[in-house]
């Protein structure tokens, strides 16, 4: 039984997208630099994201812009992720992983996946989050006649963390 499973290509597990996120406290010029290192880093516009609420501690007020963040799908969204677990050098921790079978990790400086330094620009570490899924999924998202993916479809821990594993030979700590 657990050999047909593995043998499945409806079983396979898949990168959905990749979000890539960098908060940094505070609306302006910081904002702007960190959105055009996410800019050269994924060739794609970021997205501004704002505070929920005032946090006086932080000096940050509600609906101040943030943080800012991109979401990358397909090849480039692998290609991305290579580059960012090569970082950290393919070893995760197992607190890492959701329940849902999603994965995130961050790292410290954006100069790292090989973006050159620029002293204007300054130095920006990000969040990578990676949701995994496997071959029809699209039955829960479409718009006629939309189904429930089952229990035994559904990727859990285990089988993010085993596919790390196998694909990148990655180490959980």
């Amino acid at each position: 039984m657990a050999s047909d499973k593995a043998s499945n290509p409806m079983r396979e597990l898949k990168i959905d997208k990749l979000v890539i996120n960098c908060c940094v406290g505070e609306s302006g010029d910081r904002l702007t630099r960190a959105a055009k290192v996410l800019e050269q880093l994924t060739d794609k516009k970021p997205v501004f994201s704002k505070a929920r609420y005032t946090v006086r501690s932080f000096g940050i007020r509600r609906n101040e812009k943030i943080s800012v963040h991109v979401t990358v799908r397909g090849f480039k969204a692998q290609e991305i992720l290579d580059r960012a677990l090569k970082v950290k050098e393919y070893e995760l921790k197992k607190v890492n992983f959701a329940d849902t079978g999603c994965f995130g990790f961050g790292i410290n400086e954006h100069i790292d996946l090989g973006l050159k330094y620029d002293p204007s620009t300054g130095i920006f570490g990000m969040d990578f989050f990676v949701v995994l899924i496997r071959n029809g999924y699209r039955v829960s998202r479409r718009k006629e006649k939309p189904a429930k993916i089952g229990r035994s479809h559904k990727v859990t821990k285990d089988d993010a963390m085993v596919w790390f594993q196998q694909k990148y030979e990655g180490i959980i700590l």
